[in-house]
């Protein structure tokens, strides 16, 4: 879960740090879970219940990390209505380039889930799937890795629907400066065309943040749910 999640996942948080993080959870959770199974440390069903525990971590992380990456793709498409897709920036948490919209909107996105108590719901999570999946070789089921893969879908599906209200906004200036260059072919468009679009995008995109966040919140609050019907399935 420290790996693949966001916040604790970061690549700007020192390994260290999240080393520190990880024991100390797990020296907070082992008094609260169930009789262990008796293995012997080096054995192939120690390996596989140390397999089984890393997927149930890296699946609860997966499903809110698709979350953020939907911020990604929401962002490459304003940006590339906007004309700023060529202007990009190194992501901290992630070590890649993405554009500077995206790069906003992942950074405000990760203040809203600190102030939503994000990080202490999935500690939480973390801690209760211990008592819904226990400690075996079984772990987790065919179906419940079926739900993770299907659940990746959310990444484009949630960044399009965030895009979709300034992407049709820009689309329909879009639209209008073609008229106007069809009927004015003497209008240099393109020396005004563009840094329009980039005012106009600016402005499409501060009056579309609340409903930004909002779905934000409402797809978080969703990864939260799936991930106690993840944990039911065995």
């Amino acid at each position: 879960m420290m790996l693949a999640s966001p916040v604790f996942g970061a690549r700007m948080m020192p390994v260290r740090i999240r080393i520190v993080m990880a024991m100390v959870i797990s020296a907070l959770t082992i008094p609260l879970l169930p009789p262990m199974p008796v293995v012997e440390l080096i054995s192939f069903s120690a390996a596989g219940i140390l397999f089984q525990q890393i997927i149930i971590g890296v699946s609860m992380g997966f499903i809110v990390q698709m979350v953020f990456q939907s911020l990604v793709v929401a962002g490459e498409a304003i940006a590339n209505g906007m004309g700023l897709g060529f202007a990009r920036m190194v992501d901290p948490a992630n070590g890649v380039q993405v554009p500077v919209i995206s790069q906003f909107l992942i950074v405000m996105a990760t203040l809203l889930f600190v102030i939503l108590n994000g990080h202490l719901l999935l500690i939480k999570l973390v801690i209760s799937s211990f008592e819904t999946l226990p400690v075996s070789s079984s772990g987790l089921s065919l179906p419940g890795i079926k739900a993770v893969v299907n659940w990746a879908s959310q990444m484009f599906t949630g960044g399009l629907l965030i895009a979709l209200p300034a992407v049709t906004a820009l689309l329909v200036v879009n639209i209008s400066m073609g008229v106007i260059t069809r009927a004015a072919p003497q209008l240099n468009i393109f020396a005004v065309g563009f840094p329009l679009m980039i005012l106009l995008g600016f402005v499409f995109l501060s009056a579309t943040l609340p409903s930004i966040f909002a779905h934000f919140t409402r797809m978080l609050m969703e990864s939260f749910e799936y991930m106690q019907q993840l944990l039911a399935l065995r």
